[in-house]
């Protein structure tokens, strides 16, 4: 690699952390964040495991950039069992015309690679989930440094973020775009637009049970327009919801003026609104066994029905235990394994916004 191609990320090894303070990184790469045209690359945390001494988890990134414009991150992988995001930036990677956009796409289609390559939710090499390493750590394990490099400098250098995710291999999940709120109003009102624009059946306001460690939490403390997506699960790849994810990607790239020549996708009606608003909304498993769901994905459901029993095959004289819904709503999400262990997520109810009991 020359000095030149180099250039841009030396210049980035000390970055500013989203709470200001100067970090110094290791992070190198072959592509240019300020280069035009068509750039596909990797940036290289360095790793010494017991068969590399001076090796590097290398990391695939994108950078496409026409004309003056916002700067869009988008990444998918960020747990490695969730796979529709991974093919649709993928093919936008290798396939959009560039001459459309009016800015720049900064593309990471497998962002936890060693996860995704594993087909896990975490990390192999350090057991982390990368959805819970923000802000990061540039002196840390391989996943604290691959959030610091993306809290530092790509979010440092970008106007908006999409973050796409599904179910994974332990849920199913209604395909819906995820709003995210902030304390500022106005930042509000840009995710929940862009949350729309994406066009998917529902959109839902979801905040990981206030847990802030997660990409999106970075990137709104940066200011960018967050928007999320939740495609399906099972660990598989649903046609379904890759349809929506092909279609609304571009849609809210449209909608973010990055892109133009786009046919925009139906956007998700206000009607259509939800709200995951805390610990009500779970079903949790109290009990190790078998869990069998009552109702399907999308079901109405009633606070104080039972949402679906565990069963003990071991010991077939004990009476199965039913799980109560704690809100009405919709059956969000149900778990994809039928083995449970106490503590796991059993389902998911989701409410119209501003109905949600808070008990």
């Amino acid at each position: 690699m020359t000095r030149d191609s180099r250039e841009p990320f030396l210049k980035t090894l000390l970055a500013v952390s989203s709470e200001g303070t100067a970090r110094k990184h290791l992070v190198f790469s072959d592509v240019d964040l300020h280069r035009e045209g068509r750039q596909v690359g990797y940036f290289h945390i360095p790793h010494s495991p017991d068969d590399d001494a001076w090796g590097t988890t290398r990391i695939p990134i994108a950078v496409l950039s026409h004309g003056d414009g916002p700067t869009v991150l988008l990444e998918a992988g960020n747990h490695g069992d969730e796979y529709e995001g991974q093919i649709v930036l993928s093919e936008i990677i290798r396939d959009l015309d560039i001459s459309r956009l009016r800015g720049r796409l900064i593309v990471i289609p497998a962002i936890n690679l060693p996860a995704a390559i594993s087909g896990k939710r975490n990390s192999p090499i350090d057991g982390l989930n990368f959805n819970r390493a923000f802000p990061g750590d540039p002196n840390g394990s391989v996943t604290q440094q691959i959030a610091a490099f993306v809290n530092d400098v790509l979010m440092a250098a970008s106007d908006a973020f999409i973050s796409l995710h599904s179910g994974g291999s332990s849920l199913d999940i209604l395909p819906s775009s995820i709003v995210h709120c902030t304390g500022d109003t106005s930042h509000t009102e840009r995710n929940l637009a862009a949350a729309a624009a994406f066009g998917a059946p529902v959109s839902v306001v979801l905040d990981n049970l206030g847990d802030t460690r997660t990409a999106a939490s970075a990137a709104m403390t940066a200011g960018l327009t967050t928007v999320s997506v939740e495609m399906a699960g099972q660990g598989t790849v649903s046609r379904e919801a890759l349809t929506i994810c092909r279609r609304g990607v571009p849609s809210v790239l449209g909608h973010l003026g990055v892109l133009k020549d786009v046919t925009p996708a139906t956007p998700t009606s206000a009607a259509m609104l939800y709200e995951v608003p805390g610990p009500a909304a779970y079903v949790i498993a109290n009990a190790d066994g078998v869990f069998e769901p009552l109702f399907s994905i999308g079901e109405p459901v009633e606070a104080g029905q039972v949402a679906g029993r565990i069963h003990f095959p071991s010991d077939p004289g004990r009476a199965p235990l039913d799980l109560r819904c704690q809100q009405s709503g919709i059956f969000y999400a149900k778990r994809q394994p039928g083995l449970v262990r106490q503590g796991n997520c059993c389902a998911v109810v989701a409410s119209r916004a501003g109905t949600a009991s808070r008990a």
